[in-house]
């Protein structure tokens, strides 16, 4: 007779699936959010969120992480910590420059033009997702996040000073007009609703 169990399947901790959502976003997610994501209860998160901002602050027998995990703005993200912006910064900026894909670039004019601005009102005017191209242009420092809206807690983008040093201009003020650049879909351009 032939064994037909299967071997016992441990549950995930919670911890760990959290870690696991908290390593992909890009914007601060509120503990229903979170809990929603990992199927538990919000309470249960909640303890959990708990834990691992102390395991990360090296609390009990653990060690001090070089990030640490923040509630900004009604939600929790992971944020480098703030003793190691400088070198962040030293590092992001040593990196060979790699050119920008057309993505990038549309979704930069977007941002330089309209902010702030939330990624999904930058979905909606270029009519494509632009999460990822959104984190490459954190990356590059050449956006960053300026506030959270007090009502949906979604993140408004803006543009740097590496920007502006990148395109040789002192302001935005110096941007050319956007009209006369755009062969079509001005109109959606001009017209898109900032108060969402």
């Amino acid at each position: 007779m032939t064994d037909n169990t299967q071997p016992e399947q441990h549950p995930k901790p919670l911890t760990e699936k959290l870690e696991a959502i908290l390593l992909i976003i890009d914007e601060p997610l509120s503990l229903v959010s979170l809990a929603a994501a990992v199927g538990e209860p919000v309470p249960a998160v909640r303890q959990a969120m708990q834990t691992l901002v102390a395991e990360y602050d090296g609390e009990g027998r653990g060690t001090r992480r070089g990030f640490e995990l923040r509630e900004v703005g009604g939600g929790w993200r992971l944020y480098v910590r703030e003793e190691y912006d400088d070198l962040v910064a030293a590092y992001i900026g040593s990196q060979a420059p790699a050119r920008l894909s057309q993505a990038a670039l549309e979704t930069l004019a977007v941002i330089a033009y309209k902010q702030p601005i939330t990624r999904s009102q930058v979905a909606s005017i270029r009519a494509v997702n632009v999460d990822s191209v959104v984190r490459t242009l954190l990356g590059r420092g050449l956006i960053t996040e300026l506030f959270a809206d007090a009502e949906t807690g979604a993140m408004n983008y803006g543009t740097t000073d590496a920007l502006l040093q990148h395109l040789g201009i002192n302001s935005l003020d110096e941007l050319p007009p956007i009209s006369p650049l755009l062969d079509d879909g001005s109109e959606g351009f001009d017209s898109i609703d900032m108060s969402r």
